[in-house]
């Protein structure tokens, strides 16, 4: 085994799910950080022969950055732990759990906090149904504005904030694309955050808070990847109070869940202070223009000495 201070590190990055030019971003950034800090690092495009090239370079640890199904659903980190070698990540049970936002959001309501009400519909139930009444049923029961999205997947694909009843039914199509399930939830005015949280041996703690402001108003799948289209704020324009109750409830959240290591609890701040939880992101995008890296750099720390002190806890197995 190498010594802590020089990892031999396999980067698992690209996949097949929509969000693979994402996952490949994320890769090489996470390579060159951790190149930087030392470290051989091999970057893998999962394919048939992922699991036996595995046990053949025997990596000291596994670092995916797989985005959406591929690396998010928890199965393939069910995988990864039975082959024994150490991963950066949480576990594939509470992966699936947090990949679908439907169940995280239950999880996380029953636990006494805020999260917007919401209705998950299979596309076999609004068709069966009907969907000219399904979607009347809809805005009488949440009200509009409402949001309708994925109940699986990230990068805001698939995302539609619908203010009309008339553009409810092109929101239901376009989440339709991404999943077999949309979630249908009620808006929340407010301050849209997101805070990572990470673990590099001393338990998890929250990075500085970021706050998204798109320049056209929403955060699409454009803003979050093309520099200029939105502007952040590192930390967050929010009292010193709100801010440390969003911190406390991003990381309650996050060890509620069962994440380990690396994780991004996006939320919304009203106007009374109450943070709303929308998701969690158990394998966050950490591209040049990805929210983790933007924490990570408002803390004074280097993407590779952060990235080395997460490498170095999974390969402790904590």
């Amino acid at each position: 085994m190498s010594e802590f201070n020089s990892l031999n590190i396999v980067i698992l990055a690209g996949g097949i799910s929509h969000e693979r030019d994402v996952s490949l971003r994320s890769g090489r950034r996470v390579a060159d950080a951790l190149t930087g800090g030392g470290h051989t690092v091999t970057v893998i495009d999962p394919g048939a022969n992922l699991l036996t090239t595995l046990t053949e370079q025997a990596p000291d640890v596994i670092w995916p950055t797989l985005h959406g199904a591929t690396g998010e659903d928890g199965a393939l980190l069910s995988l990864l732990e039975t082959t024994g070698i150490p991963f950066l990540g949480s576990t594939g049970p509470a992966a699936a759990l947090a990949w679908n936002k439907g169940t995280a959001k239950e999880l996380v309501r029953r636990a006494g906090f805020a999260t917007p009400p919401a209705i998950a519909l299979s596309t076999e139930t609004f068709r069966d149904l009907g969907a000219t009444s399904v979607l009347e049923h809809l805005i009488g029961a949440i009200g509009l504005p409402l949001v309708v999205k994925p109940a699986q997947g990230g990068s805001s694909q698939g995302v539609t904030i619908v203010r009309t009843a008339a553009d409810l039914p092109r929101a239901m199509v376009d989440a339709y694309t991404y999943a077999n399930t949309a979630l249908v939830e009620a808006y929340i005015d407010g301050v849209e955050v997101t805070v990572a949280v990470i673990d590099t041996g001393t338990g998890p703690t929250a990075l500085p808070i970021v706050e998204i402001v798109p320049v056209d108003g929403v955060y699409s799948f454009e803003a979050r990847y093309n520099a200029g289209e939105t502007d952040f704020y590192t930390p967050a324009r929010l009292s010193d109070e709100a801010s440390a109750a969003v911190s406390a409830t991003a990381v309650a959240i996050h060890t509620l869940l069962g994440l380990r290591h690396l994780s991004r609890i996006d939320l919304i701040v009203d106007a009374a202070g109450t943070a709303w939880f929308l998701e969690a992101n158990v394998l966050p995008g950490l591209t040049e223009t990805s929210l983790v890296p933007q924490a990570i750099e408002a803390t004074n720390q280097t993407l590779g000495s952060t990235y080395s002190a997460l490498a170095t806890n999974a390969l402790t197995g904590q």
